[in-house]
């Protein structure tokens, strides 16, 4: 009778342990091609990624613990050494866009703090240091004539912007996308990015999220990095693959 109870109980576990193993996502993978891949950044800039910038109170927290400040650096440095191009999906208001008859949550938010603001589309009339720029350890590499920034998007995803165009027109069909903030404008870059044929590749710790009574938008934004993007890596990962290009 023990040896009935032990083996049906031996059954029902291996039984578990199939099941989970058949439950568990496929990671695809990306593989690099230099000729192929860019590194896709969003948002790089003060008004996320500085102490001073106005999103700090909800967001310091987990920039702070994801190193994301210092991960997006090494992304930067390794795309750069490895000759891989590097584009920037910024995000601006100008003037008229205050001007909109209806805004989601976060545009309501951010239109009311100043989020992202500019002077205009033509001038850089206070831009320098502001929270619409670049954070400052990231010029050397946005500033250097080769990185490609897009113009602007408006809500969350490249929709709205060149992005796509800008990758496409350089033959790039894969891509490593880092940036700001997580379950908003990555998340938004990842799934349009996937749904233009695109391979993603998230890097879960270059970047970060709001985390407010409503939720942790960092971690809500992994979950979906795992269902949809092709691959998710850490930074460490991600470095490693883009040397062993070189």
């Amino acid at each position: 009778m023990n040896t009935r109870i032990a083996l049906t109980s031996m059954i029902v576990i291996a039984v578990g342990f199939i099941n989970m193993a058949a439950a568990a996502l496929p990671d695809p993978g990306v593989v690099i091609d230099p000729e192929r891949t860019a590194v896709v950044i969003t948002d790089p800039q003060n008004d996320f990624l500085s102490p001073d910038g106005v999103t700090w109170g909800v967001v310091g927290k987990s920039v702070t613990d994801n190193k994301t400040v210092e991960n997006i650096d090494s992304l930067f440095a390794a795309a750069k050494s490895a000759d891989l191009p590097v584009f920037i999906s910024p995000h601006y208001y100008y003037p008229t866009d205050h001007g909109w008859k209806f805004e989601g949550a976060l545009e309501v938010l951010m239109h009311t703090i100043g989020m992202f603001d500019r002077k205009g589309p033509l001038t850089t009339e206070g831009f320098e240091g502001s929270g619409a720029d670049w954070l400052e350890q990231y010029k050397k590499y946005i500033d250097d004539g080769e990185t490609v920034v897009s113009n602007p998007h408006k809500v969350f995803g490249p929709e709205t912007n060149d992005l796509v165009l800008q990758l496409r027109k350089r033959g790039i069909d894969k891509v490593i996308l880092g940036g700001m903030s997580a379950n908003l404008c990555t998340e938004s870059h990842m799934r349009e990015l996937m749904e233009q044929g695109f391979e993603v590749a998230v890097v879960s710790d270059a970047t970060a999220a709001a985390i407010l009574e409503e939720g942790n938008g960092y971690e809500s934004a992994l979950v979906n990095f795992r269902f949809i993007a092709n691959t998710v890596w850490t930074t460490k990962e991600a470095v490693k693959k883009i040397k062993d290009t070189k």
